[in-house]
């Protein structure tokens, strides 16, 4: 059956979608190559749910490291 969804000779109901999203631990969408998140691998989004789960103070801490770097990176290349 999966040789066949590879080929795209028969497409998998919205069931077995939803199944293989959830052995996989993805969205729907990730696994379409759409929405906002399919571009990112199982590490990134795990890391942005956790990120989401710490502490108001942490996530500053966290986000302002993240600003720091972004802006140094975009320095660099601006004088390269």
């Amino acid at each position: 059956m999966i040789g066949n969804y590879e080929r795209n000779s028969n497409t998998p109901s919205i069931d077995i979608i939803l199944k293989i999203a959830k052995v996989f631990d993805v969205s729907i969408d990730y696994l379409a190559g759409e929405g906002q998140f399919s571009t990112y691998d199982k590490e990134v989004l795990q890391r942005i749910e956790d990120i989401s789960n710490l502490s108001d103070d942490k996530k500053k801490y966290v986000f302002d490291f993240i600003d720091m770097c972004l802006r140094d990176d975009k320095t660099q290349k601006a004088y390269k």
